[in-house]
């Protein structure tokens, strides 16, 4: 047996042989035998979740080579990973798209979404957090908790995500585990559970302890711990402390509090929301691996327990050069291959041909797929992406992942007439893949317009068109969605719609007051029933109709209130869909005698750059009416408009000699100067 490192100052880490010992027996030390028959509760479907550059998809990669899923450690740099494993992912040295892979720990199965961590790919965060049941966020041990880690972070609070939070690459120059945590406290608002903590820091950097089991992680291995060194034992007492806080089974036993209790007083927390274990390591150097795979197992959740009808999600749709796969989280009952299922939203039958088990760009055909499986399926011909698949007995209808709303746009043509023609079912085609792509033909230009959530995103999905489908396609200069809105509003606006052309007639008179507002409401002051309700619902859905488009340059309107604050029918002519025109000519009439502003999308920009250049950066920002909120030593946040940002990475390149970076997300919209 290989003798045990040395051990840092003021830590006892006792020689490897004490893991035979009885000593052992004491501490928590998971069974990673595997089991044929898992349960449900042997279960564990997670996302990775981290901003660009995290390191989340090296972490998934150590993942799969610790459980024995890989045999070869996959690394970024060299495009040999398993989750990046389309070309565009390779070459950008980023991860675009979500990939599921699975592995087995501890006789759990795992099932994994390497997620993508740059903002305009975020809707493929939202697509999987919604089919999942817990979380790893990563945050960067120099970096801490940074805008889209943020974000992320907030989507999961959205769809109460249980998370365990991974402070990596401690072995980075200027890296603090402690500086991280406050970030995590600070800028999350969460209880952040330290459980581990580091040996050694920066290029010290060697293990980990689990504050829990008392072990020490160093070159992989563990060692119990026989006596912690005082810096150690008031980690745990100020661990013990604050769960006693939290948890009444854990004050019960301060004190003394058991490591079986203290685990599980963790795990409730981090199951209701209330609290976030902690842990650390560098993935790039394989530390911390081992005892994140036990704190998965031991504190996140399993599938919720299933016994009724099938109920499938679709979360995911990928065209291969084999047909189309058609990516499910079963969360009831059970898939067998053959089976005809029912899409309930869209009234229709589906056939699923085989079920396949999912490693990244591989499958493995499988017989059947049961509550807690997240599986891809061939044969299913129309389902979309938040689609129920049920029995058609049993209906029923699963909340779907939410769609952003696009920002950018450009315009998309082929160059010859043949590609012309393959071009709408191709563009269509990657709409249905990414529902945050749009298609739409401008009526004035004649222009196809493909709309999506930035610069990179539509850049990914034209060349991705390019490579599947060997058009040539040229893309024009990106242009931002821009709203309008009323800024002013009007009362009593009367709109009369009487339409007489033989036979019955339509006759609808509504009263409209219009103001601004957040988004859109609509509201009615009618008494004595002078309008029926089924008509109000249709002065409603005409409203809806109008803000399609705006006055000032056809925009869609958006932060407005409407109420219907009188009205007039007609004994026989007035009919649902004469008020739905009534309440779509009306407000359009009444928006044009508001006073309106146009708004422009705006990002929030982080801009890291040397100190000597950030004179240039500023006035850079200034020039692209950037407004500055926070500015450091090297750092400065700022709002800027979208459309300014197009080309800003090599604009802030050539200011800052090379040595330049820049993060964004986006931050709403602000009137247009």
């Amino acid at each position: 047996m290989c003798p045990a490192p040395a051990a840092p100052p003021g830590l006892d880490v006792p020689d490897r042989t004490a893991v035979l010992s009885p000593v052992v027996g004491q501490a928590h030390v998971p069974d990673r035998s595997a089991s044929k028959e898992r349960t449900i509760m042997r279960v564990r479907n997670l996302g990775i979740l981290a901003h660009v550059d995290a390191g989340k998809t090296t972490l998934t990669e150590r993942i799969l080579f610790t459980t024995g899923a890989t045999h070869k450690k996959g690394e970024v740099h060299d495009g040999t990973t398993v989750t990046d494993f389309d070309p565009q992912e390779r070459d950008r040295g980023i991860t675009i798209f979500a990939a599921a892979v699975s592995c087995d720990w501890a006789g759990h199965r795992l099932n994994l979404i390497d997620t993508p961590g740059h903002v305009d790919f975020s809707d493929e965060v939202e697509r999987s957090l919604r089919v999942l049941d817990g979380a790893v966020a990563v945050f960067d041990g120099v970096a801490g908790v940074e805008p889209q880690s943020e974000a992320v972070w907030r989507t999961a609070d959205r769809y109460g995500v249980p998370r365990i939070a991974f402070v990596n690459k401690l072995d980075r120059a200027g890296a603090s585990f402690p500086a991280a945590v406050r970030s995590i406290r600070d800028r999350l608002d969460v209880v952040a559970l330290v459980v581990q903590v580091p040996i050694g820091a920066e290029n010290e950097f060697r293990g980990v302890i689990d504050l829990v089991g008392r072990r020490a992680w160093v070159d992989g291995d563990p060692s119990v711990i026989t006596e912690m060194s005082p810096e150690v034992a008031r980690a745990r007492r100020a661990l013990e402390e604050q769960v006693a806080e939290l948890h009444p089974a854990a004050l019960e036993e301060l004190g003394d509090i058991s490591d079986s209790t203290l685990r599980a007083a963790i795990r409730d927390l981090t199951l209701k929301g209330e609290a976030v274990p902690v842990l650390c390591g560098s993935a790039y150097r394989d530390k911390g691996i081992e005892p994140l795979l036990d704190a998965i197992v031991d504190y996140l959740p399993a599938p919720a327990p299933a016994g009724g009808d099938l109920a499938a999600l679709v979360f995911k749709v990928h065209t291969t050069r084999t047909g189309r796969l058609t990516y499910l989280r079963v969360y009831d009952g059970t898939i067998t291959k053959g089976d005809t299922v029912w899409d309930a939203g869209a009234g229709r039958a589906e056939r699923i041909a085989r079920i396949l088990r999912v490693q990244a760009d591989r499958h493995t055909e499988i017989d059947r797929a049961t509550a807690g499986d997240i599986v891809a399926v061939a044969g299913v011909k129309s389902a979309q992406v938040g689609a129920t698949l049920s029995r058609r007995a049993h209906p029923v209808l699963l909340e779907a992942p939410r769609i952003t709303d696009p920002l950018v746009s450009v315009a998309v043509e082929a160059r010859t007439g043949a590609d012309g023609q393959r071009l709408p079912q191709a563009l269509a085609a990657l709409a249905e893949e990414d529902p945050s792509l749009t298609v739409r033909v401008d009526a004035e230009t004649g222009q196809t317009l493909l709309s999506g959530l930035g610069e990179l995103h539509l850049e990914v999905a034209v060349e991705k068109l390019r490579r599947r489908t060997g058009l040539v396609i040229t893309m024009g200069r990106p242009r931002v969605a821009y709203r309008e809105t009323v800024h002013r509003g009007v009362t009593g606006s009367l709109y009369r719609h009487v339409k007489q052309d033989g036979g019955s007639g339509q006759f609808a008179h509504v009263v409209l007051d219009v103001a601004p507002g957040e988004g859109f409401t609509f509201t009615s002051a009618v008494t004595g029933g002078r309008v029926p309700a089924e008509y109000i619902r249709a002065v409603e859905a005409g409203c809806r109709e109008a803000l399609a488009e705006g006055p000032l340059e056809g925009h869609p309107v958006a932060g407005l209130r409407v109420t219907l604050t009188d009205g007039q029918t007609h004994p026989k002519d007035s009919s649902e869909l004469a008020f739905r025109t009534a309440g779509k000519l009306g407000l359009r009439e009444a928006l044009s005698a508001c006073e309106m502003v146009i708004l422009e999308p705006v990002a929030e920009i982080t801009v890291s750059a040397p100190a000597e250049t950030l004179g240039a950066v500023l006035g850079d920002l200034a020039a692209r009416r950037g407004q500055v909120t926070d500015s450091g030593v090297r750092t400065v946040t700022a709002l800027v408009p979208l459309a300014e940002l197009f080309g800003y990475a090599t604009r802030l390149l050539s200011r800052t000699h090379g040595r330049g970076s820049f993060t964004s997300r986006p931050a709403g919209y602000r009137p247009a100067a």
